[in-house]
């Protein structure tokens, strides 16, 4: 089966919206992303495309998301089947609002005064101070995540920043940070913004493996002895903690923002 995800905009809420849908259902499927889609031109190019495909296929599905009428009645005219996301949802919400929707294009991701600026500083504060890079910064931090090397601190630190705007340090636990009882003294100031991450000792025996076979810090017993350690550690301190070995960075993100109850940025 194949997908499209066709947008006037970026096409993120088309993939979003779409991918969720498609996740109810045991199938295969083949996806592709069609963005900014802002003539009738680029649709009758689309149309002729799909219908070719449609040919030699039974199954092609298209879920989009378009503003102007003539370029979303192109779109709908395709030989397969077709599903408007906003279609069944504007109307009610217009009855419920008593406002009618104003559609356009790339309003849903476009840049919004002040949230664009506000986004890449939180990137470019969580770049900073990655791995405990810089922890004279941490007052000014949203949340400082903790875990020992490869448990997920960094995507999740960005991430974070890019879609939500959330300032995201994050500090490495390490071997030497067990010999002395007690969170370590750079972050013990902080403790209210501390968040830790761990992960199944197999896991990180495998993601360790693959940067540096053969080593200490990559063995089983190494593995096992700081991911017990350091969950030993966020007991002791009452530091809240996600196991993330199962877990997207999406999910341990928006897990984070919940248990934290961090604010977002993004609107």
């Amino acid at each position: 089966m194949k997908v499209y995800f066709v947008s006037d905009g970026t096409a993120i809420t088309a993939e979003v919206f779409g991918s969720a849908m498609l996740s109810f259902f045991d199938v295969a499927v083949e996806t592709k992303s069609v963005p900014f889609l802002a003539t009738k031109d680029q649709a009758e190019g689309l149309k002729h495309q799909i219908n070719e495909e449609m040919k030699n296929t039974t199954g092609l599905m298209v879920f989009y998301t378009i503003s102007d009428a003539n370029i979303r009645n192109i779109i709908e005219s395709c030989d397969c089947h077709c599903y408007n996301l906003f279609g069944d949802l504007l109307s009610p919400i217009e009855q419920a609002l008593g406002v009618k929707a104003q559609p356009t294009a790339q309003k849903a991701h476009g840049m919004k005064e002040g949230v664009y600026d506000g986004r890449m500083d939180a990137v470019n504060y969580a770049l900073a101070n990655d791995d405990g890079a810089s922890v004279k910064n941490f007052a000014e931090a949203d949340i400082i995540l903790l875990g020992v090397s490869r448990s997920g601190k960094t995507p999740t630190s960005l991430y974070l920043a890019m879609q939500y705007g959330i300032k995201a340090a994050n500090y490495p636990i390490t071997e030497d940070d067990f010999s002395a009882p007690g969170l370590p003294r750079v972050l013990k100031e902080h403790k209210k913004k501390l968040y830790g991450l761990t992960i199944d000792a197999q896991r990180l025996h495998e993601i360790r493996t693959g940067r540096m076979a053969a080593s200490k810090y990559a063995s089983s017993r190494q593995c096992r002895y700081e991911v017990d350690e350091v969950e030993s550690l966020y007991r002791q301190e009452r530091i809240p903690f996600l196991n993330s070995t199962k877990l997207s960075v999406e999910e341990i993100s928006t897990k984070v923002m919940a248990e934290m109850n961090l604010v977002r940025h993004r609107q």
